[in-house]
């Protein structure tokens, strides 16, 4: 059981380090916080600091810096986290606003999100098991070209050019239309290729090319779906701090390249008592990364969540901004969803 004298110095060594850059000494810990005792006295909450394995000293005769497990146990005591300022707030609305299209505000949340927290921003998109078809639309854009757009009950718009052997009959097209959304319309995204299987033989031999064409690209669409992926921004943010990941950052950078690899640790994200899952070092269980952290919160529509947003970085990163970070951009996403909806 570490003292709460003790767990106070632990928050001011991690405190300092993380602003500083610096190991931290019993000296400045004095003059940067009221502690209230005697040099001495924090010499031996130091000393009991570092046999706890929650501190250690990079070089010798130096001040000391937080361990993995001194960070963990940092963030497991942080309290209330420190709220977004009204110009942080205002540039999460600023940059979201105005977008429509689920591609688009994805985009902009991980750009948002990596600006904030001068990390690597990632936003998983909601995953095709949620998602349902909300319309369909066919559009001639030329004599032998036909625009078919899927729309998802979760704003997201996907379209697709067919090209025509014949000019397209509009009287076909809507007839093509109305029958696809009565089909479709509330459907599992799951679902969509067995239903649209049995339609061209719904039609005459001779409007049976036009549906096929027009069946098999909105099963691609579906198709497109099925891969699950993240959108990233920021990943030179991460160069920036490169001593910070103690020689690891290629070992981080490959982990970012294998999406499958981040897929994985953001679908296994427990949310703690601030609403967001953190994994820190060797926690990831990525082979060759000790120095990164990561953390993320879900965000949701209709009280359901979608998927998740997150922060990539060094361990010697802004936990208590970062999380209040994440926490609103998730927040700010489902209201955003929720609104296109």
């Amino acid at each position: 059981m570490i003292p709460n004298r003790s767990l106070e110095v632990l928050r001011a060594i991690v405190e300092d380090y993380i602003a500083s850059n610096q190991p931290v000494g019993s000296k400045s810990l004095l003059d940067r916080h009221p502690l209230g005792v005697s040099a001495a006295t924090i010499r031996n909450d130091m000393a009991l600091l570092e046999e706890e394995d929650l501190i250690t000293a990079p070089h010798t005769s130096s001040g000391r810096i937080p361990t993995e497990k001194g960070y963990r146990l940092f963030v497991d005591k942080l309290g209330e986290i420190k709220p977004l300022s009204h110009s942080e707030r205002s540039a999460i609305e600023t940059f979201l606003d105005g977008a429509t299209d689920l591609d688009e505000i994805v985009e902009k949340t991980a750009r948002s999100l990596s600006q904030l927290t001068n990390t690597l921003a990632l936003v998983q998109y909601p995953t095709l098991g949620k998602a349902k078809v909300r319309h369909v639309e066919l559009i001639p854009v030329a004599e032998l070209r036909l625009l078919v757009m899927l729309i998802s009950d979760k704003g997201r718009v996907q379209q697709i050019q067919v090209e025509l052997t014949a000019p397209a009959d509009l009287d076909l097209v809507t007839e093509v239309r109305g029958r696809l959304n009565g089909m479709l319309v509330g459907s599992n995204f799951t679902d969509v290729k067995l239903i649209l299987d049995r339609l061209p033989a719904e039609f005459a031999p001779a409007r049976r090319d036009f549906v096929s064409k027009v069946v098999a690209q909105l099963q691609a669409l579906v198709e497109a779906n099925r891969e699950e992926r993240l959108v990233l921004a920021g990943t030179s943010n991460l160069a920036k701090h490169d001593e910070d990941f103690g020689g690891e950052l290629s070992k981080v950078l490959e982990a970012i390249e294998e999406q499958v690899v981040m897929l994985r640790l953001m679908q296994e994200m427990e949310t703690d008592q601030y609403g967001v899952g953190l994994k820190i070092g060797s926690e990831l269980g990525v082979v060759g990364v000790q120095h990164a952290t990561l953390l993320a919160a879900g965000y949701e529509k209709s009280g359901v969540e979608l998927a998740k947003i997150g922060v990539l970085g060094p361990t010697r990163m802004n936990y208590s901004g970062n999380i209040a970070s994440v926490r609103a951009v998730a927040r700010y996403l489902s209201k955003v969803l929720e609104a296109n909806s």
